[in-house]
């Protein structure tokens, strides 16, 4: 038992009346402690559901992204006009309605934006689809790839996956005391913010709080870091815009004044429901046929999103300009290229490591 770990979690754990916040260094100390085992099940356990209860602050939240960024991967930084943008979603997936985000991240990487996305398995308490299965069915499997290999497809292709299972084993470690708790961990928070990038960055995180928006804010400020953050009210938190209803959106920048971005899809003629989850399977075949070019709702989705993210990249002039370019990059069959590449790519990798043994 660790009795540094236990004052920490005194403190979390003491209830309304004598509770306390703790501060960004206790906040990484027990953090790294977790991540490395050194507190014990019953301490993992009873820190993640009372720091669930009392509910983390900004301060809280800069200090365990102080742990991951001193413990987690990092791709290294790669040649780029623009600062990589990392996309951070829900790790526990999506239930109800259609993930746009790979089609949204394929579309900047055919335009040349560099991304990066992170997360891991079906994940406690929802178990929802996650992104590493919907690339597996696209043909990406980025879960057999060590991070060196996942370098070198990025440098190659502007497209990067951290596979926290194989990249990160010390934060899936943490992912059964999720399913045992029952709730959300305030990790599910802090992972939004995460970044596994080592050079200029521009993160987008989702959220579904307006409060959460408030603690990214404060904790952003406090590290000074990232260099520029877009939070997204976005479908089951993630970072994909809505259709049925305004897009609400915040950008900042450490040192300058948060701004609000209000888009409402009617006034651009994306309004529309928005597409349910059925299946994964039947996703991915949707999907497929949004890169031949198949008019579809998710069509629509997935041009309403790849044309913001362009616009707000800096790829395009104005949001009318970046959703004429995704529809272009998608119905001229550029996107379904890119995605060819990065197969073809990580097979050749793969076969030169095989062939190295």
């Amino acid at each position: 038992m660790s009795n540094e770990f236990r004052e920490i979690l005194r403190k979390v754990g003491s209830g309304v009346h004598t509770g306390e916040n703790i501060s960004r260094s206790e906040a990484e100390e027990a953090t790294r402690m977790m991540l490395l085992q050194e507190a014990t099940p019953a301490q993992i356990g009873a820190f993640m559901i009372a720091h669930r209860i009392k509910r983390p602050t900004g301060e809280e939240l800069a200090g365990m992204l102080d742990a991951y960024d001193a413990l987690g991967p990092k791709l290294q930084p790669i040649g780029s006009e623009r600062p990589v943008i990392v996309l951070g979603t829900p790790y526990d997936g999506r239930s109800r309605t259609a993930p746009i985000t790979p089609l949204t991240a394929l579309i900047l990487a055919t335009a040349g934006q560099a991304v990066v996305m992170h997360g891991g398995d079906r994940m406690p308490t929802k178990e929802g689809l996650p992104l590493i299965e919907i690339w597996q069915a696209l043909g990406v499997n980025w879960a057999e790839l060590s991070l060196p290999v996942v370098q070198q497809v990025f440098e190659a292709t502007q497209l990067g996956f951290v596979y926290l299972p194989k990249h990160f084993p010390q934060a899936a470690g943490l992912v059964p005391y999720r399913d045992q708790i029952g709730k959300r961990p305030p990790f599910a928070t802090m992972e939004l913010m995460w970044c596994p990038y080592a050079g200029e960055v521009h993160v987008v995180a989702g959220f579904v709080h307006p409060p959460t928006e408030g603690m990214f804010q404060d904790s952003s400020a406090l590290r000074g870091k990232p260099q520029y953050f877009t939070a997204v009210k976005g479908l089951e938190g993630s970072c994909d815009l809505p259709r049925d209803r305004t897009a609400i959106i915040g950008t900042w920048q450490p040192g300058s004044s948060p701004q609000r971005l209000l888009l409402h899809p009617r006034d651009y003629g994306f309004e529309g429901k928005e597409v349910a989850l059925d299946s994964a399977t039947e996703l991915v075949q949707e999907m497929q046929a949004v890169l031949q070019g198949n008019k579809s709702e998710l069509m629509q989705a997935a041009i309403w999103n790849g044309g913001f993210y362009l616009w707000h990249c800096g790829l395009a002039p104005d949001l009318s300009s970046g959703l004429t370019q995704a529809e272009t990059l998608l119905g001229s069959g550029q996107v379904a290229q890119k995605l060819q590449e990065i197969s073809r790519v990580i097979s050749s990798l793969s076969s030169s490591v095989f062939s190295s043994r």
